[in-house]
């Protein structure tokens, strides 16, 4: 049984200049960020916005994959890709506008169940539901 509250920790170590690569931490794991050319930076490594969409792309990830384990529904391969569109808001703020998820399963064994668990997933991932960014999913079965 999962215990929670659950704590997760990262670290970033970067000097001054937007064409400066900074270091990341987290579970042990280390990257390199960037700020993107978009936004005038060097771009060449991880950058925030990268981050952001690559959580939501995996929450659906990992979320379907436990709700299909404990539904006992085996498919072939789940493939995600992923748009993140940044636009400004009403208030002419940059903001995280809309994510689009092009999901891709192949082979489920049973198809009604994976097309529940896949709305089950989109409607209760937990980080999915913890952002004001609009989620646009397209399914594909292969």
């Amino acid at each position: 049984m999962i215990s929670y509250p659950i704590s997760f920790h990262g670290a970033s170590r970067a000097s001054s200049g937007i064409q400066n690569e900074w270091k990341v931490t987290s579970s042990g794991l280390d990257t390199t960020c960037s700020v993107p050319k978009e936004f005038e930076g060097a771009g060449g490594a991880f950058s925030p916005e990268d981050f952001f969409l690559l959580s939501l792309q995996n929450c659906f990830v990992a979320t379907f994959k436990v709700y299909a384990e404990y539904s006992r529904l085996s498919f072939d391969q789940l493939n995600v890709s992923s748009e993140l569109i940044v636009d400004k808001n009403e208030n002419l703020k940059p903001v995280m506008k809309a994510c689009k998820l092009i999901i891709e399963l192949s082979n489920p064994s049973d198809k009604k169940k994976a097309d529940l668990l896949i709305k089950k997933t989109l409607e209760n991932g937990f980080i999915l539901q913890s952002v004001k960014t609009e989620i646009i999913s397209q399914i594909i079965y292969r």
